[in-house]
């Protein structure tokens, strides 16, 4: 299987199977899909091969603005194909379809953890999945001893594996600091006796960062997420505090203090963009000039009926964003000005192993969330509906049948993920999101996919470009 496309001025062709990426002229991109055709047909032969091209592509091209090559040419571009194609790098078959079943067999480990340190916060976001940090329930703060025993339940439920990892979630995770801290430091304390090492994540508005908290997450979190949409009038519009007044102002210097003291390193920056600013490129690049260098903004993902929402109808322009913010980074990047897009952050020669390529996050399996109570959840965005409680940190795993569920996500059980290009970059797509809009956590969100398509050939694009 492969993908073609044009991006930039670029004719880019992706054979899906092998993860090989080709940049090629005019001519070969215009003869692949007979070649295709025909070795779908089984024909392998050469010479065949180049006299039913050449039989083809001129009837094809009637009509059609012609390519200027003489059969000679044509036949040279065929026979660098089909050496491309001896070498498994196009039309490679797929050979993971069977690994996907083995890995369904594995013993599962949990490696992560969504530590929701704080049902509460200070913002009211308007498409707050979470509800002002409520989660369809109380507001309320981890204590000590319940984020104790999860840290415990990780070390219990993680087999051999050495590193793992937990965020701090919310609401507004800063909110409850104190146990932030102390936990930090337990998770520290166990290390050695089990040998285990935690990287730890906070992601926070910034209304309660300041330099003490900063010293600290410098020193012991691995990562920090700040929450900001872009420009002060989108940011302000989606992101005030109770009252309706914006907190542009008083989290920017904070943010931009934060990725400086990190040297610009292990951070991002992170917004979401709605349909009142389907121009989010405007946004991506507003961050990069205030001096961000880590960025990643996505789409909304919230029910049809809220205004904000995003829909089939603004796909085209949203499309032609991400193709705007390609072109753009590319152009600061050479004038020594770059940038990094998380959604853009493609790995062609190494990337993730097979399992995460076919399975995606491990939600429900290797990842779980916490609740500030201790109830277990496959993830952040499934806490508060009780059909997918899994269990608690004291009990631990107790409807395994959830777990089960959610081991058999992968591409081979979504129908639609099977003829997508794109399906070893998404691994299938977020299950919350399907199950939100189709009650099935093997379903697809199709405006997200087409969305995530995009995306992933504009990482390719500018992959292609470097070269």
């Amino acid at each position: 299987m492969i993908h073609r496309y044009k991006n930039n001025g670029y004719n880019i062709v992706l054979d899906v199977n092998s993860g090989s990426v080709h940049v090629v002229d005019e001519l070969v991109y215009r003869i692949l899909p007979f070649v295709e055709d025909l070795m779908k047909e089984g024909r392998k032969d050469a010479g065949a091969v180049k006299e039913a091209v050449l039989d083809r592509i001129h009837s094809a091209w009637a009509g059609e603005e012609p390519v200027n090559a003489a059969d000679e040419e044509i036949s040279e571009a065929v026979e660098e194909i089909l050496e491309l194609e001896a070498e498994g790098l196009l039309f490679a078959p797929d050979i993971y379809e069977n690994y996907v079943y083995d890995f369904k067999k594995r013993r599962t480990v949990v490696k992560a953890l969504c530590l929701h340190i704080a049902h509460d916060c200070n913002l009211a976001c308007k498409y707050c999945f979470a509800e002002e940090g409520e989660y369809h329930g109380r507001r309320a703060l981890m204590s000590f001893e319940v984020g104790k025993k999860a840290l415990d339940f990780l070390v219990a439920n993680s087999g051999n594996r050495v590193n793992l990892e937990v965020d701090f979630f919310g609401g507004e995770p800063l909110m409850n600091w104190d146990v932030v801290k102390r936990l930090v430091e337990y998770g520290r304390s166990l290390e050695p006796a089990y040998n285990k090492k935690f990287r730890f994540t906070l992601t926070t508005n910034g209304v309660l960062l300041n330099e003490e908290i900063l010293e600290f997450a410098n020193k012991e979190m691995s990562n920090l997420v700040l929450s900001i949409d872009g420009r002060k009038q989108i940011h302000d519009r989606m992101r005030p505090f109770r009252g309706g007044q914006g907190s542009y102002d008083l989290i920017v210097p904070k943010f931009q203090r934060a990725a400086e003291s990190r040297e610009q390193l292990n951070y991002y920056v992170r917004g979401t963009f709605t349909r009142n600013n389907l121009d989010f490129s405007e946004d991506v690049l507003h961050l990069a000039d205030l001096g961000f260098k880590q960025i990643s903004v996505e789409p909304v993902v919230a029910p049809p009926e809220a205004d904000y929402s995003i829909r089939e109808e603004d796909l085209p322009k949203l499309k032609e964003e991400y193709d705007k913010l390609a072109a753009e980074m590319l152009r600061r990047k050479r004038e020594g000005n770059g940038f990094q897009f998380f959604h853009f952050m493609i790995d062609l020669e190494g990337g993730p192993c097979v399992a995460k390529r076919l399975s995606g996050c491990g939600s429900g399996t290797e990842y779980l969330a916490v609740t500030p109570w201790g109830d277990l959840y496959p993830c952040h965005q499934f806490v508060g509906n009780e059909k997918f409680l899994m269990g608690n940190v004291e009990e631990g795993i107790l409807r395994e049948d959830i777990r089960d569920q959610f081991k058999c996500c992968n591409v081979y059980a979504k129908e639609k993920c099977r003829d997508c290009f794109a399906r070893f970059y998404c691994s299938g797509g977020c299950a919350a999101n399907a199950y939100n809009f189709h009650g099935d956590v093997n379903a697809t969100y199709d405006v997200g996919c087409e969305l995530e398509r995009k995306r992933v050939e504009c990482a390719i694009m500018l992959k292609a470009a470097e070269m």
